[in-house]
């Protein structure tokens, strides 16, 4: 007789087995819109999910029904130069010897053709271009990976969905890399002090790979990601293509890998994309691929968000919630990031309050990070009544909640800083209580003292500056020339969020409060 099962193992079962059937309905339903999408290539999808289906490997096929689903968006996206008119500009970044050539070069153009720009052909849709050999191969090459090295064998099924199976890194073109470095890396397991060690294996690899592919800032003006055959040839690339090809030489070799990013430092301008390694046990261990290795790494610049790339969609993304605007600011209108600020710097939620009505037609704000002269949204939040909370926010950070109107970020609201302590210090103007500012530099430099204790100025003389307060934008307090003489600005509302930037300048400047001694504070 069998043993009576328990209400509460009874329940437990029948609620895994109903989320496992939403789970597979959900799948199909992404699986069949991809197919009624694919046009001509749909046989080909199906194709593998036929192998499987008649091979009974039912994980390997739960591996191609994965993939698949999650189709709709990855593609191969190439960019091209183009002047302010749109006319194609042909450009080589390698007919270039070194940076500081290339940027005389551009500066050439422009000044013949107006500013120039890069602008994307139409993606490459996976859906429509993949073959079922292809994508059956990256299957195999995944699982045998998966079972066959020591250090793979405790990975959870959701740890290898996520980090080994993916067959791309970004936007790359699709080559059969897996074989590649399936080879390349054949003896890996006999050469190590303990085979059942990822960040041994990791380590190994990367170092390998730090000899023969490395970064070359050429390759900024080369935004389309490079594949495996092309960064062979070239050994050089950007973070891009860094991260990508150890994130290929990982996956190829089961070591859980992944590909986080700032779409923009909050201290400083630009973004960064960079490797981490996922343990069995769930740590994250991030590293630069092709340049330093797991342990010896760590962030240059202040993060206030961390995000994700995934071949799934995320239910968390913006894209993919109800909300009343057709347009998205751009780099959040992707489907396939998940917010892991948590896992590299002390977060906290944040709340903010509108003093002013938002309109009807917006249901969404932001909160953004200054970035190059401009406030760029770096997370989102839903409106409700007359506020917004923001999750999982870096902390010791200058932000400034917005709209997105018309196609831009809208100021909604002044700038604060939240503090290491999770605590909101607004920036307001004070123009009944001014100040006179004194200020030494346009960035967070190592200040020096003269020989009677006067800390230097490290501005360039002969250059003009411009101080400007933040009140709704903007508003100048004057220009000054630096000279020998320290510049003072008098009449200068106190508790605002300074800037002080050269005239003509590339706007990479910081910005700043002022300390109760009256030194600027950079953010």
């Amino acid at each position: 007789m069998s043993r009576p099962i328990s209400i509460s193992l009874y329940m437990f079962v029948l609620c895994f087995r109903l989320l496992c059937g939403i789970s597979v309905a959900c799948d199909q339903a992404s699986i069949d819109s991809v197919l009624s999408s694919a046009g001509d290539n749909r046989v080909q999808l199906e194709r593998v999910l036929e192998h499987y289906t008649q091979l009974g490997d039912t994980l390997k096929l739960r591996a191609a029904r994965f993939l698949i689903a999650n189709m709709e968006e990855p593609s191969y996206v190439t960019y091209y130069m183009h002047d302010s008119t749109g006319i194609e500009v042909p450009f080589d970044v390698l007919a270039f010897p070194d940076y500081a050539v290339l940027t005389t070069a551009v500066d050439s153009i422009e000044k013949a053709r107006g500013t120039t720009d890069f602008s994307r052909y139409e993606p490459v849709y996976d859906r429509l271009t993949i073959t079922a050999d292809f994508l059956i191969a990256q299957i195999e090459y995944a699982f045998r990976a998966w079972r066959e090295k020591p250090w793979a064998k405790d990975m959870p099924w959701e740890d290898f969905r996520d980090y080994v199976l993916p067959y791309r890194g970004s936007n790359e073109p699709l080559e059969p890399w897996r074989e590649y470095f399936w080879e390349r890396y054949r003896y890996l397991d006999s050469a190590m002090t303990n085979p059942n060690d990822p960040i041994e294996a990791a380590s190994l690899i990367n170092s390998d790979i730090m000899k023969y592919f490395g970064f070359d800032p050429r390759f900024y003006f080369h935004p389309t990601d490079q594949g495996l055959s092309e960064m062979l040839t070239n050994r050089l690339g950007r973070c891009e293509d860094m991260t990508n090809i150890t994130t290929y030489a990982f996956r190829a070799n089961g070591i859980g890998i992944t590909s986080d990013y700032t779409p923009y430092w909050a201290n400083c301008g630009n973004n960064h994309v960079w490797n981490a390694v996922v343990t069995a046990d769930r740590r994250v261990i991030p590293f630069m691929g092709a340049e330093a290795n797991p342990g010896q790494y760590s962030l240059a610049n202040k993060v206030a968000k961390v995000y994700r790339k995934m071949f799934s969609e995320q239910e968390d993304c913006l894209a993919l919630q109800t909300h009343k605007q057709d347009s998205l600011p751009r780099w959040l209108a992707g489907r396939n990031y998940r917010d892991v600020t948590a896992d590299y710097v002390p977060v906290c939620d944040v709340t903010i309050g509108f003093d002013r009505p938002t309109p009807d037609s917006v249901d969404i704000a932001y909160l953004c990070v200054f970035n190059s002269g401009e406030w760029k949204p770096i997370h989102w939040g839903r409106i409700d009544g007359d506020s917004t909370t923001f999750t999982t926010m870096g902390k010791g950070v200058a932000y400034l909640p917005a709209l997105y109107l018309n196609g831009e970020m809208a100021p909604w609201g002044s700038p604060f800083l939240l503090g290491i302590e999770g605590d909101q210090t607004t920036l307001a103007p004070r123009p009944d209580v001014v100040q006179s500012v004194t200020p030494l530099s346009t960035t967070r430099r190592e200040q020096t003292a003269s020989t009677e204790g006067i800390a230097k100025s490290l501005l360039t003389s002969s250059q003009d500056y411009e101080l400007f307060f933040w009140q709704d934008g903007w508003q100048s307090v004057g220009s000054k020339t630096a000279d020998a003489q320290p510049m003072v600005f008098d009449n200068v509302p106190t508790g605002a969020l300074y800037w002080l930037a050269a005239e003509d300048s590339d706007h990479e400047e910081r910005i700043f409060t002022i300390d109760s001694t009256g030194a600027q504070v950079w953010w």
